[in-house]
């Protein structure tokens, strides 16, 4: 079974959606980057690089954002993820999962780990006060020429789609207004109405997006002591959002836990913490 190790509130959120819409068996493991446990050997065994996502497949460990949407993809196709049959289209889905990748999560970095690329407090200050502009104008290119429309590859629902809405539910936090860019956020809004994403709310409100549940909310985690919830059969169902539904941003930055909807597929999970509990 996949494992992931993922902490809330980072990119590892698009990988945990994508698991979803693929309907994939796999457990959760969450890294407490408030313990620093990223640094821990027994994380640094799973992942050198200590950061998250990391996927542990059953050839491997995959790490990168990127790699892991990718495999996902091609090991569920039946959840058309990306556009397998068309290799123009593909790389054109990995080109704008690469720019998000390689750009517009290293901008929003610079606002909390900027000691990554400088020791001088001053050149640090400096790179944090950039910010604002230069995540403005990397979702200001995606608005105007990357983004097609109503998904970001056009009409087809695709890995690129969680990763985008990942990372524009920085956007407050990163000081940029999300309206400025009318397209994504109404994208995002559309997201969060999705019965994958709803799983993870708690994460969503806080992160910038409030998305509906018309059902009792569950705990997506629990502790060792507590009794595991019981499955069920019924499948996760890509749905389709109504565009004109409103706008409910909160504005605020990406941290917190994360829960489950019910009425979905279940799959078994692992109970244990790893590194530390969830």
């Amino acid at each position: 079974m996949l494992k992931l190790f993922y902490t809330p509130g980072t990119c590892s959120l698009a990988s945990h959606i994508a698991l979803e819409e693929a309907g994939a068996a796999y457990e959760v493991h969450r890294v407490d980057f408030s313990k620093a446990e990223q640094t821990k050997p027994d994380y640094l065994s799973i992942n050198p690089k200590g950061r998250v996502p990391a996927l542990v497949t059953d050839r491997g460990i995959l790490t990168e954002t990127p790699a892991i949407l990718a495999y996902i993809a091609q090991s569920f196709p039946k959840a058309r993820l990306a556009p397998l049959d068309d290799p123009f289209e593909f790389a054109r889905l990995q080109s704008f999962v690469s720019y998000l990748c390689s750009t517009v999560h290293v901008a929003h970095a610079h606002a909390r780990r900027a000691g990554r690329w400088a020791d001088d407090p001053a050149a640090q200050e400096a790179m944090k006060a950039k910010v604002p502009q230069n995540m403005g104008d990397c979702f200001a290119l995606i608005e105007r020429t990357m983004f097609a429309g109503p998904f970001v590859l056009g009409d087809s629902y695709s890995i690129a789609d969680p990763y985008l809405f990942t990372i524009a539910s920085w956007l407050e936090s990163d000081g940029v207004d999300p309206a400025r860019f009318p397209r994504i956020l109404d994208h995002r809004n559309r997201m969060g109405e999705r019965q994958a994403v709803a799983r993870f709310s708690p994460q969503c409100r806080r992160s910038g997006v409030r998305v509906r549940r018309s059902r009792r909310r569950r705990p997506l985690f629990t502790s060792a002591r507590s009794k595991p919830p019981p499955q069920d059969a019924a499948m996760a169902i890509r749905g389709t959002a109504d565009p004109r539904a409103p706008v409910h941003p909160c504005g605020r930055g990406p941290d917190a836990g994360e829960g489950r909807a019910a009425n979905r597929r279940r799959v078994p999970e692992n109970r244990r913490r790893g590194p530390q509990g969830a």
